[in-house]
């Protein structure tokens, strides 16, 4: 959790100007404690503000009571993965209204559907829709759902990657079209069999994501215009959102496409380094992740390595490869990374488990999380692609964890093991996966607030203490 400044040691964050405003500073100081703990965060995109999936805000509970969590609102929606953003008093859920065609679940075949992709601007604390922005979008795409991004909010902008590779720029207020690109039409790419899934990462000017073809893999855009500022590497786009990261002294952009990891300069996609990593059916899919100095990545097909960075360069030397048993394979949930150990969903195995980053070695697990119900002979055999998406609360070493089953926990996450302080039905798991009743999307949670949804409704919780 958010630290407390002691009301004794807060003089020094006065402004001169407050100084000489004619309050008594013992007044003062009161006001600014409670200021200080009232202040809310927001979520504006994939994984929260710093896409590192950690939630700092103050006055959250610490376990979740018998009797579940209230409920503040509930808003009826479509289809889709993508988790909803919240910024600036409004929250942006992004799904799919198929109107005609059957969506079928296949790894190995498309389903083609009619419909439109919608972005919904609610207002946080009712429910209440503000706008809405929809176009026809014609699916041909296996899980065919709805769409995988969640939006990302930048100031007056909110940005929206759809399925089929349509990248729209909207108005927040309003949600009139600021710009719109399709990825299919004015670059000729190639739609990934399971659609396209890399959150756009805003950084300064510039809009990241993955696009792929022939020297297009990941393009940067102008986020005002939607001009291409720059493109790189030849590959496909994978699943994988961009992300940034400070090592060697030297901002990189890491990119987790499906034949290695790749960090490149922001400003111009020159290469920095490499290293190879070809999850099966290129499933590129969790961020790798970072703690000190030292990256993880994986994806299906018992596909993983540990990198560690360079402190005087931008470079990266490989410690260990996974595998089969050992070590973490991510698949749609990006684990945490914290204190030396991995905590993460497995998609062979399917449950909740912890590894030893020195070696792969793997601490413990849980089906907790991922599948409560289950038999020992699926605990023995595994529950194929059982997913959870972790979320710490601050420094500390408790979490949010939302399981594919519907249900919100608090757990304490140590090398001892998996702690429930406490779980409650949030929303029904109304989508489909290798026969088991899922529902896979990140929440985001804002104003001390847990937002859910499925395929039908998006739902407000009160996490405050």
């Amino acid at each position: 959790m958010k630290s407390v400044i002691p009301i004794a040691n807060r003089s020094h964050l006065l402004s001169p100007a407050v100084r000489i405003a004619g309050l008594p500073l013992g007044l003062f100081l009161m006001i600014a404690a409670v200021t200080t703990e009232a202040r809310a965060d927001d979520w504006p995109g994939w994984m929260g503000a710093g896409r590192d999936g950690v939630y700092s805000e103050s006055g959250i509970i610490d376990a979740i009571p018998p009797g579940g969590l209230k409920a503040k609102w509930r808003h009826p929606i479509a289809g889709g993965y993508a988790g909803p953003a919240v910024a600036d008093g409004r929250v942006f859920v992004f799904d799919y209204q198929r109107s005609a065609g059957e969506a079928v679940n296949s790894p190995n075949s498309r389903a083609n559907l009619q419909g439109v992709e919608r972005l919904i601007a609610l207002d946080a604390e009712t429910g209440e829709e503000l706008w809405k922005h929809q176009y026809d979008c014609p699916y041909s795409i296996s899980y065919p759902a709805g769409p995988r991004c969640t939006p990302t909010v930048d100031g007056d902008h909110v940005y929206i990657l759809g399925s089929e590779g349509d990248l729209h720029c909207l108005n927040v207020a309003n949600g009139d079209l600021v710009w719109a690109r399709s990825f299919k039409k004015d670059f000729g790419a190639e739609v990934p069999i399971w659609g396209f899934a890399s959150h756009p990462l805003i950084i300064g000017d510039l809009l990241y994501t993955m696009v792929g073809g022939d020297g297009q893999g990941i393009v940067a855009f102008d986020k005002n215009t939607g001009d291409v500022r720059w493109k790189a590497l030849d590959t496909n786009a994978g699943y994988c959102p961009p992300t940034l990261i400070e090592a060697g002294g030297t901002r990189q952009l890491i990119a987790f496409h499906p034949n290695g990891i790749t960090s490149l300069n922001p400003t111009n996609g020159e290469v920095f380094w490499t290293v190879d990593l070809a999850p099966m059916y290129e499933m590129s899919i969790a961020r790798p992740m970072v703690d000190g100095d030292l990256m993880y990545a994986s994806g299906i097909g018992s596909e993983s390595v540990m990198l560690r960075l360079s402190n005087d360069q931008p470079a990266a030397e490989e410690l260990w490869r996974g595998e089969r048993d050992e070590a973490l394979y991510s698949s749609n949930a990006t684990p945490m990374f914290v204190d030396g150990i991995l905590y993460g969903s497995d998609c062979h195995q399917g449950s909740l488990i912890a590894v030893d980053a020195k070696d792969g070695s793997r601490i413990w697990q849980s089906f907790r999380p991922t599948a409560p119900d289950a038999t020992e002979r699926q605990k023995k055999v595994g529950v194929k692609h059982g997913t959870a998406f972790v979320t710490r609360l601050g420094q500390s070493d408790r979490y949010l964890v939302f399981g594919q089953t519907g249900d919100l926990m608090i757990a304490t996450l140590d090398e001892t093991g998996f702690h429930e302080h406490g779980r409650f039905h949030a929303v029904d798991a109304t989508g489909e996966a290798f026969g088991n009743d899922v529902v896979w999307t990140h929440p985001a949670y804002a104003n001390r607030t847990a937002y859910i949804r499925n395929d039908k409704e998006i739902a407000a919780f009160d996490l405050s203490k």
